[in-house]
């Protein structure tokens, strides 16, 4: 950290002083574009100045056009001539430093093709409007007979974007589109063809969603005793029904396979009295520990319990981050 020294004795305002060495700091590269420089609170401690003069001092920087302040964040080191074409290498830049580039590319293959800087800003503003009116709703569409996949799904999406997200099923989702053009549908993978169809006459953007792989829970699987019986308990049924094939491929008839969805209570009871594993989506998990604990008196030994994590796999939570602009 630069150490600022103020002369008491001098003729030169302390003011002054300050305001020249900070912007020799800049001048100097010590200093860089994007720099944050130290709190009022910091500089007060290392000058011995009021905090109000260096307020001051900072205003008068801005002023000069040295320096930026973003509020809540801090005071930035402006750039200056064709340092990013007189424009601030601001926080954002410090966490994706090579978004710049991205952008000064994206533009330059724009100019290239014969559009006037006017035209390549249209097109860069129309898609981030776009985008953003499609980040404010977010459908799910699953067909009716696996509704649980899309209940999972939100419960999923909505516990990881932080937003809204809506449930529709797909024999709704045409008239659903036809009062809106600025959605984005999401769907498992399983179903995107058919969403596709829906959606793509309506110009309306839909993305697939990879599901978790569930390798670890299967990995255990394999290494179960023969007659163990196993038990699967989720949201969706279209999840359910595979469990069943997956597992039979694997052990064929050595492991007995139990599954249901959380509201039915009487298979539910049944799978946690007869099971050795019970394996849930997050979503019933807390509906298979209330069975455990309800028939706790009535089973010599209570199954062990296996939440999966997941439903969506992590890297398509990530690019449909990315792609509503949310991280």
């Amino acid at each position: 950290m630069i150490q600022f020294r103020i002369q008491p004795d001098s003729e030169i305002p302390a003011s002054t002083q300050l305001f020249n060495q900070i912007r020799f700091a800049i001048a100097s590269r010590q200093y860089p574009p994007g720099y944050k420089l130290p709190s009022t609170r910091a500089l007060a401690m290392q000058t011995g100045l009021h905090r109000n003069t260096i307020s001051k001092v900072y205003r008068q920087l801005e002023e000069d056009g040295f320096v930026e302040s973003l509020a809540g964040s801090g005071i930035y080191v402006r750039a200056q001539g064709h340092e990013g074409g007189s424009r601030m290498q601001s926080p954002i830049l410090k966490q994706h430093p090579e978004a710049d580039k991205v952008v000064q590319q994206a533009l330059d293959e724009l100019l290239s093709q014969g559009c006037t800087l006017s035209q390549a800003r249209e097109l860069f503003l129309a898609e981030i409007d776009w985008r953003l009116r499609c980040s404010a709703q977010v459908l799910v569409a699953v067909p009716t007979y696996d509704i649980g996949a899309g209940e999972l799904m939100v419960y999923e999406l909505e516990k990881a974007l932080q937003i809204p997200i809506q449930l529709i099923p797909m024999e709704e989702l045409a008239s659903v589109l036809d009062k809106t053009s600025s959605a984005t549908v999401v769907t498992s993978r399983y179903f995107i063809g058919d969403v596709e169809d829906i959606a793509s006459p309506k110009a309306v953007r839909v993305i697939p969603l990879d599901i978790y792989d569930y390798s670890k829970e299967l990995n255990l699987l394999k290494t179960l005793p023969k007659e163990n019986c196993v038990g699967i308990v989720s949201l969706s049924s279209g999840i359910a029904r595979a469990a069943e094939v997956i597992l039979h491929g694997l052990r064929g008839d050595e492991l007995l396979v139990m599954t249901t969805q959380p509201k039915d209570a009487y298979k539910l009871q049944a799978i946690v009295k007869r099971a050795e594993v019970i394996i849930s989506d997050q979503a019933s998990y807390a509906a298979v520990q209330a069975a455990v604990q309800a028939a706790v008196e009535d089973i010599i030994r209570p199954p062990k319990l296996i939440k999966v994590d997941n439903y969506i796999g992590t890297n398509s939570i990530n690019l449909l981050k990315r792609e509503l602009g949310l991280g």
